[in-house]
Protein backbone atom coordinates (compact mmCIF):
# COMPACT_ATOMS: atom_id res chain seq x y z
CA UNK A 1 0.00 0.00 0.00
CA UNK A 2 3.08 1.83 -0.14
CA UNK A 3 3.07 2.16 -3.98
CA UNK A 4 3.58 6.54 -4.97
CA UNK A 5 1.03 6.81 -7.87
CA UNK A 6 2.94 8.79 -11.01
CA UNK A 7 0.76 11.95 -12.05
CA UNK A 8 0.43 11.86 -16.09
CA UNK A 9 2.38 14.50 -17.24
CA UNK A 10 0.29 16.99 -19.08
CA UNK A 11 1.24 17.86 -22.60
CA UNK A 12 2.40 21.42 -23.58
CA UNK A 13 3.14 21.49 -27.12
CA UNK A 14 -0.56 22.43 -28.47
CA UNK A 15 -0.60 25.13 -25.51
CA UNK A 16 1.83 26.96 -28.14
CA UNK A 17 0.08 26.57 -31.49
CA UNK A 18 -3.29 27.89 -29.07
CA UNK A 19 -1.76 30.77 -27.82
CA UNK A 20 -0.58 31.73 -31.29
CA UNK A 21 -3.89 31.19 -32.34
CA UNK A 22 -5.65 33.54 -29.84
CA UNK A 23 -2.96 36.38 -30.63
CA UNK A 24 -3.36 36.13 -34.53
CA UNK A 25 -7.45 36.30 -33.84
CA UNK A 26 -7.27 39.29 -31.72
CA UNK A 27 -4.79 41.11 -33.30
CA UNK A 28 -6.66 40.39 -37.06
CA UNK A 29 -10.16 41.63 -35.14
CA UNK A 30 -9.05 44.48 -32.97
CA UNK A 31 -9.20 47.91 -34.63
CA UNK A 32 -6.88 50.82 -33.74
CA UNK A 33 -7.21 54.01 -34.21
CA UNK A 34 -5.21 55.68 -36.86
CA UNK A 35 -3.84 59.27 -37.73
CA UNK A 36 -5.08 60.32 -40.73
CA UNK A 37 -3.18 63.72 -41.32
CA UNK A 38 -3.59 66.27 -43.33
CA UNK A 39 -4.80 66.21 -46.58
CA UNK A 40 -1.99 67.82 -49.40
CA UNK A 41 -1.46 67.25 -52.42
CA UNK A 42 2.50 66.85 -53.19
CA UNK A 43 4.00 68.43 -56.37
CA UNK A 44 4.21 66.08 -58.93
CA UNK A 45 8.20 64.70 -59.43
CA UNK A 46 10.36 67.64 -61.44
CA UNK A 47 10.56 66.87 -65.42
CA UNK A 48 14.34 65.55 -66.27
CA UNK A 49 13.91 66.83 -69.83
CA UNK A 50 12.90 70.67 -68.61
CA UNK A 51 14.93 71.43 -65.41
CA UNK A 52 14.50 75.37 -64.42
CA UNK A 53 17.13 77.34 -62.86
CA UNK A 54 15.56 78.46 -59.68
CA UNK A 55 16.63 82.13 -61.25
CA UNK A 56 13.89 81.56 -63.58
CA UNK A 57 10.93 81.58 -60.97
CA UNK A 58 10.12 84.14 -60.41
CA UNK A 59 7.09 85.39 -57.57
CA UNK A 60 5.76 88.79 -57.09
CA UNK A 61 6.09 89.67 -53.52
CA UNK A 62 2.53 90.85 -53.74
CA UNK A 63 1.08 87.60 -54.40
CA UNK A 64 3.00 86.03 -51.10
CA UNK A 65 1.66 85.73 -47.60
CA UNK A 66 4.43 84.51 -45.37
CA UNK A 67 2.77 83.02 -42.11
CA UNK A 68 5.40 82.36 -39.61
CA UNK A 69 4.82 80.23 -36.55
CA UNK A 70 7.67 80.78 -33.80
CA UNK A 71 9.49 78.33 -31.37
CA UNK A 72 6.76 80.16 -28.86
CA UNK A 73 3.90 79.45 -31.11
CA UNK A 74 3.16 82.96 -31.66
CA UNK A 75 1.99 83.50 -34.94
CA UNK A 76 3.71 86.06 -37.28
CA UNK A 77 1.40 87.07 -40.50
CA UNK A 78 2.38 89.31 -43.30
CA UNK A 79 5.31 90.35 -40.89
CA UNK A 80 3.04 91.22 -37.78
CA UNK A 81 2.17 89.25 -34.83
CA UNK A 82 -1.28 88.48 -34.39
CA UNK A 83 -3.50 86.14 -32.23
CA UNK A 84 -4.38 82.85 -34.00
CA UNK A 85 -8.05 83.90 -33.83
CA UNK A 86 -7.37 86.93 -36.25
CA UNK A 87 -5.14 84.82 -38.82
CA UNK A 88 -8.29 83.25 -40.71
CA UNK A 89 -9.51 87.16 -41.29
CA UNK A 90 -6.08 88.05 -42.56
CA UNK A 91 -5.99 85.13 -44.90
CA UNK A 92 -9.54 86.29 -46.16
CA UNK A 93 -8.53 89.61 -46.87
CA UNK A 94 -5.41 89.10 -48.51
CA UNK A 95 -7.45 86.53 -51.23
CA UNK A 96 -9.91 88.42 -51.53
CA UNK A 97 -8.59 91.66 -52.28
CA UNK A 98 -11.42 93.53 -52.82
CA UNK A 99 -9.91 96.61 -53.06
CA UNK A 100 -7.38 95.42 -55.81
CA UNK A 101 -4.77 96.66 -53.67
CA UNK A 102 -1.81 96.40 -55.93
CA UNK A 103 -0.12 95.31 -52.77
CA UNK A 104 -2.10 91.94 -52.35
CA UNK A 105 -2.55 89.16 -55.15
CA UNK A 106 -3.22 89.50 -58.53
CA UNK A 107 -6.54 88.89 -59.97
CA UNK A 108 -6.94 87.34 -63.55
CA UNK A 109 -9.77 86.99 -66.22
CA UNK A 110 -10.92 83.58 -66.43
CA UNK A 111 -13.53 81.36 -68.40
CA UNK A 112 -14.71 79.22 -65.41
CA UNK A 113 -17.39 76.98 -66.19
CA UNK A 114 -21.06 77.78 -64.88
CA UNK A 115 -19.51 81.22 -63.99
CA UNK A 116 -18.28 82.75 -67.73
CA UNK A 117 -15.81 85.24 -68.44
CA UNK A 118 -15.10 86.47 -64.65
CA UNK A 119 -12.47 87.82 -62.20
CA UNK A 120 -10.86 85.43 -60.49
CA UNK A 121 -7.70 84.92 -58.02
CA UNK A 122 -4.60 84.05 -59.47
CA UNK A 123 -3.10 80.94 -59.69
CA UNK A 124 -0.04 82.69 -58.81
CA UNK A 125 -0.42 83.72 -54.81
CA UNK A 126 0.97 81.76 -52.22
CA UNK A 127 0.01 81.10 -48.53
CA UNK A 128 3.74 79.91 -47.53
CA UNK A 129 3.71 78.61 -43.82
CA UNK A 130 7.18 78.31 -42.15
CA UNK A 131 7.35 77.59 -38.77
CA UNK A 132 10.08 76.47 -36.26
CA UNK A 133 10.99 73.28 -34.85
CA UNK A 134 10.33 74.35 -31.42
CA UNK A 135 6.69 74.49 -32.76
CA UNK A 136 4.35 72.78 -31.19
CA UNK A 137 2.69 70.06 -32.97
CA UNK A 138 -1.41 71.14 -31.90
CA UNK A 139 0.02 75.26 -32.92
CA UNK A 140 0.69 73.80 -36.19
CA UNK A 141 -2.14 72.18 -36.83
CA UNK A 142 -4.03 75.03 -35.55
CA UNK A 143 -2.94 77.42 -38.14
CA UNK A 144 -3.32 74.31 -40.77
CA UNK A 145 -6.91 74.23 -39.78
CA UNK A 146 -7.60 78.28 -39.99
CA UNK A 147 -5.66 78.76 -43.42
CA UNK A 148 -7.72 76.37 -45.26
CA UNK A 149 -11.47 77.71 -43.16
CA UNK A 150 -10.23 80.79 -45.11
CA UNK A 151 -10.58 79.29 -48.44
CA UNK A 152 -12.85 77.36 -47.60
CA UNK A 153 -15.46 79.83 -46.48
CA UNK A 154 -14.50 81.63 -49.42
CA UNK A 155 -15.25 78.88 -51.64
CA UNK A 156 -19.02 78.36 -49.44
CA UNK A 157 -20.12 82.00 -50.08
CA UNK A 158 -19.38 81.38 -54.25
CA UNK A 159 -21.16 78.31 -53.74
CA UNK A 160 -24.20 79.49 -52.15
CA UNK A 161 -24.34 82.36 -54.39
CA UNK A 162 -24.69 80.41 -57.14
CA UNK A 163 -25.94 77.23 -56.37
CA UNK A 164 -27.60 77.93 -52.80
CA UNK A 165 -25.24 75.04 -51.32
CA UNK A 166 -22.20 74.55 -49.56
CA UNK A 167 -18.95 73.74 -52.07
CA UNK A 168 -18.07 70.23 -50.51
CA UNK A 169 -22.70 69.49 -51.42
CA UNK A 170 -21.42 70.37 -55.42
CA UNK A 171 -20.79 68.01 -57.73
CA UNK A 172 -17.19 67.55 -58.43
CA UNK A 173 -17.58 69.90 -62.29
CA UNK A 174 -18.97 72.71 -60.42
CA UNK A 175 -16.43 71.97 -57.87
CA UNK A 176 -13.98 72.66 -59.73
CA UNK A 177 -15.27 75.51 -61.36
CA UNK A 178 -15.27 77.57 -57.37
CA UNK A 179 -11.41 76.19 -57.39
CA UNK A 180 -10.80 77.98 -59.93
CA UNK A 181 -12.21 81.46 -58.78
CA UNK A 182 -10.43 80.62 -55.41
CA UNK A 183 -7.47 77.57 -56.05
CA UNK A 184 -6.19 76.74 -52.87
CA UNK A 185 -2.06 77.10 -52.65
CA UNK A 186 -0.78 76.82 -49.33
CA UNK A 187 3.59 75.92 -49.40
CA UNK A 188 4.61 74.72 -46.41
CA UNK A 189 8.75 74.69 -46.14
CA UNK A 190 10.86 72.71 -43.73
CA UNK A 191 11.02 73.64 -40.32
CA UNK A 192 14.24 75.96 -39.31
CA UNK A 193 15.41 77.26 -36.26
CA UNK A 194 13.44 80.78 -36.17
CA UNK A 195 13.12 81.13 -32.33
CA UNK A 196 11.19 83.75 -31.15
CA UNK A 197 12.01 86.49 -33.60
Amino acid sequence: MGKNRKVPAINGTSSADIAFMLLLFFLLTTSMDTDTGLARRLPPPPDKSRQLDQQEIKVNKRNVLTVMINSSNQVLCGGEYIDIRQLRAKVRTFLMNEARDEHLPEYEIKDVPFFGTMSALSSKHVISLQNDRGTSYQAYIDVQNELVAAYNELRNEVSRNKWGQLFENLNEEQQKAVQMIYPQNISEAEPKNYGDR
